[in-house]
């Protein structure tokens, strides 16, 4: 086994490549994402449990209108969450196949791909000055994906949130195993 980082491994064995990414491997980060999700879930109650006590129909409106963007971070955050708790990410190449999951607790579909029609294997890059990038390499979300590779006319990307040195290793060591 090569072990990459503390969040990444390599294996290559019999002619079968297989890579793992787990999410995190920071547990103080972890908690803090937890918290946020417990004091975000308090509010939305709170909120929502007053709502038959206002008898004005802005009120109920504003409450209302506050609770349906409640109710979408409420499932991001809780996505996130769940992701950097239980998830991980495999890649394996076997018999002329490349197959990618992301799994949680054991499960997840399996995407599985023909190598002949795998081109174009490249590194997603990151510009640290951009906003939208930084936001998408952040712990906080679920997303940030650095590789990716064309499989028929779909773009299909993986490796969410490696940062440039494991990219770097992980494109290298595929595009080895890759024919």
């Amino acid at each position: 086994m090569k072990v990459i980082s503390p969040r990444v491994s390599i294996v290559e064995k019999d002619n079968v490549f297989s890579l793992v990414i787990l999410p995190t491997t920071n547990k103080k980060k972890l908690f803090v994402l937890f918290l946020w999700l417990l004091a975000w879930t308090v509010c939305g109650i709170i909120v929502a449990a007053n709502y038959f006590k206002l008898d004005s129909r802005d009120a109920k409106i504003f409450i209302l209108v506050y609770l349906s963007f409640w109710a979408y971070y409420e499932f991001k955050i809780g996505r996130a969450f769940i992701w950097k708790k239980y998830g991980l990410e495999k890649l394996w190449i076997k018999k002329g196949k490349l197959q990618y999951q992301r799994e949680i607790s054991g499960r997840g579909k399996i995407k599985e791909f023909d190598l002949e029609l795998v081109k174009d294997l490249g590194v997603i890059e990151v510009s640290h000055s951009s906003f939208a990038d930084t936001i998408n390499q952040s712990f906080w979300i679920k997303g940030g994906e650095r590789l990716e590779f064309q499989f028929q006319s779909k773009v299909i990307r993986f490796g969410m949130q490696l940062d440039d040195e494991e990219t770097l290793k992980v494109f290298k060591a595929l595009k080895n195993f890759l024919p």
